[in-house]
């Protein structure tokens, strides 16, 4: 029987190396996707200030709390009457964060590709900025301002093909040299820029003419159409199947010993991000939240399970490798730092925490999926670091008390699933310690 499942799992680590690995890595290696993945890493510290800009100019005061009653009524009714009195001031941050994240956008991926390319990144960046602000019509002739509502979260993924077209354009022509070639007693510096002109004068032109000539068939420019067209993916991937499958898929990555949120990040950043930007511009105009495929999904996934190995570790196993890990582990773990897990236990190539950590997995996200959807508990509409601990990331992220205590309830869960594996697990490494201590 043992024979079974060794060679069951043997055929199974092989499909996953020739078959999945490989085409992980492509997808995480692929210049434009991997550009995609970097250029979006820099809007994390604006979407976390961005929230809390708007949390502060916003408080979460339920429509019923209107008398002081007790302390907890007097301090919301007073942070409300104090953001209502400094909303001007305290929205400036969200406004030029999150309000205008499409900026973000094409910076950060043309930088990033244009780096890739070794072509000067600074010029890219403008160039692309500059082309993107033209197609986006956020800009009002009749009275010189720009509407930012054409440069938020919407407009992403139009941002992202703007910058990808704009490197790649610039990259033709120098590729050509078809460029504007300067004396070599020129220094490189003040070269550069005539280096791009002749590549941005051509894209203005192209870009300008495509826009006005979707603008006059459709009504809207590049950058809505495009939004229109990826609006049926926002929605396929809000799904509880879609949701499910990245996150499995960044598991196997995981038992791989390869980083599985970065091998799916070029995927699922820009899906995530611009609806954790939806669900804030929504919490701000007092709608419903719309989508629960934003922020960290791995608040309901490997986090909780990570801390039920910890727990399952100290109180359960005997073996002096499983006892011992705990108390390096621990105080990374309650921080989402899992490393030590990850390569001590090891969770790596160890079907003894595959298969549990598969069944937690489904079981969290589909019992956050479903409490959500039927508005039980909260949405996601605020991005916090990383390591802020689990319980309590799931409460600030959504404001809502109930997802911190889905969260402990998910953890008890984990830890039921968990033990028996990793007791069974102890055993082999218990019989390994001591018959190497005979030795």
């Amino acid at each position: 029987m043992s024979e079974t499942k060794k060679s069951f799992f043997e055929r199974f680590q092989t499909f996953m190396e020739e078959k999945l690995l490989p085409v992980g890595t492509a997808i995480s290696n692929q210049r434009h996707l991997a550009s995609i993945r970097d250029g979006m890493t820099i809007l994390i510290p604006l979407t976390i200030i961005g929230g809390f800009a708007i949390l502060l100019a916003v408080p979460p005061v339920p429509a019923t709390v209107t008398e002081p009653s007790n302390f907890l009524y007097a301090f919301l009714l007073a942070w409300q009457a104090w953001a209502g009195a400094h909303s001007q001031i305290l929205l400036i941050p969200y406004y030029l964060s999150i309000g205008c994240i499409s900026l973000y956008v094409v910076a950060g991926i043309a930088y990033f590709l244009s780096k890739r390319y070794g072509l000067n990144t600074i010029n890219n960046v403008v160039g692309a900025l500059f082309v993107f602000l033209i197609v986006s019509n956020a800009v009002d002739i009749s009275t010189g301002s720009i509407n930012m509502g054409m440069l938020g979260a919407g407009y992403m993924f139009g941002a992202i093909i703007i910058a990808i077209l704009c490197v790649e354009i610039n990259r033709f022509f120098a590729e050509k040299n078809i460029t504007i070639k300067m004396p070599d007693s020129v220094p490189p510096n003040v070269a550069a820029p005539f280096i791009v002109l002749i590549p941005m004068i051509f894209e203005v032109v192209v870009f300008s003419l495509v826009n006005s000539l979707i603008t006059s068939w459709t009504g809207a420019g590049i950058t809505s159409l495009i939004f229109t067209l990826f609006q049926p993916l926002l929605k396929a991937t809000n799904s509880l199947p879609s949701i499910l499958f990245l996150m499995l898929l960044s598991t196997l990555f995981w038992f791989f010993g390869i980083h599985g949120d970065n091998m799916t990040s070029p995927i699922t950043s820009p899906i995530i991000t611009a609806n954790l930007a939806a669900n804030l511009a929504a919490y701000q105009a007092g709608q419903p939240l719309e989508f629960i495929m934003a922020g960290n999904l791995a608040v309901y996934g490997g986090w909780i399970t990570y801390h039920a190995y910890v727990v399952a570790m100290m109180f359960f196993c005997k073996s002096e490798q499983l006892r011992t890990l705990p108390k390096i582990s621990a105080i990374p773990s309650l921080f989402n730092i899992n490393e030590p897990n990850v390569f001590g236990v090891p969770t790596v190539l160890n079907v003894f925490t595959l298969i549990p950590s598969i069944i937690c997995l489904v079981i969290n996200l589909t019992a956050y999926y479903l409490l959500a959807a039927a508005n039980i508990i909260g949405k996601p509409f605020l991005t916090l670091p990383f390591t802020t601990p689990v319980a309590i990331q799931a409460f600030l992220s959504t404001m809502d008390f109930r997802n911190a205590i889905l969260v402990i309830v998910l953890f008890f869960v984990d830890l039921a699933i968990a033990v028996p594996f990793l007791r069974a697990y102890d055993k082999q490494l218990l019989a390994q310690e001591n018959a190497s201590k005979a030795e």
